[in-house]
């Protein structure tokens, strides 16, 4: 068998890292700061835009990777871990502006370190999930959505009281409830990571030495 051959075999996604998925992540991750600053500056149209990218990018990038037979340990690192950084960053700035707690944002960056470290995915292994940790990554896109989406909502309901004042008391009490949902769910997902990220550690503590997988060859 000749080297090439057997290199093929080894890599059957391709050794390349510069490919389209791999873009359309880098692209969200560049997208990041841009959405942090836009929030810090409450400039919300800019902030939703990139929210909107940064979701499209997050649904097609893996997508694009299986059709091209793209996958990989690098790309599923890749992957999370922009996720992992972009929702931390909303989540900070969000938090700056007083909208939400600030111990989320440290449990999300704790429980994607977590998260590599338990998968092994420095030593080249496929990222580990649990179900909890699966949902919690859902729910931190669904809150820093939501709260940019409420915040963009209420520019609208301004015009719109400003055209209509007898409005102005039903658009201030919608806005109100929904900040008031968005810090609580806030607070929720800092009890729900910290149980996820107790029962990881539980599970890794008694895991059994035959059961630590090796590095891949």
């Amino acid at each position: 068998m000749s080297k090439n051959t057997a290199s093929k075999r080894a890599f059957p996604t391709g050794g390349t890292r510069v490919n389209l998925a791999n873009a359309l992540t880098g692209l969200r991750l560049l997208l990041a700061p841009v959405m942090a600053w836009a929030i810090v500056q409450q400039v919300w149209l800019v902030a939703s835009l990139s929210m909107i990218v940064a979701i499209v990018t997050d649904v097609y990038d893996g997508k694009v990777a299986r059709r091209q037979n793209r996958e990989s340990a690098f790309g599923g690192l890749f992957d999370h871990g922009t996720d992992a950084f972009f929702v931390s960053v909303g989540a900070w700035a969000l938090a700056e502006c007083a909208l939400i707690t600030p111990w989320l944002w440290p449990c999300i960056t704790l429980a994607f370190l977590q998260y590599a470290l338990d998968s092994k995915a420095l030593a080249g292994h496929k990222l580990r999930t649990s179900l909890l940790g699966r949902y919690n990554g859902v729910a931190y896109y669904a809150l820093v959505a939501t709260a940019i989406g409420v915040q963009t909502l209420q520019l609208g309901l301004s015009v719109i009281a400003a055209d209509h004042p007898a409005e102005l008391g039903f658009a201030i009490g919608v806005v109100t409830f929904l900040n008031n949902a968005v810090f609580s769910a806030a607070w929720l997902l800092v009890a729900t990571s910290l149980i996820s990220m107790t029962d990881r550690l539980y599970h890794a503590l008694r895991r059994k030495p035959s059961e630590i997988r090796k590095p891949p060859i």
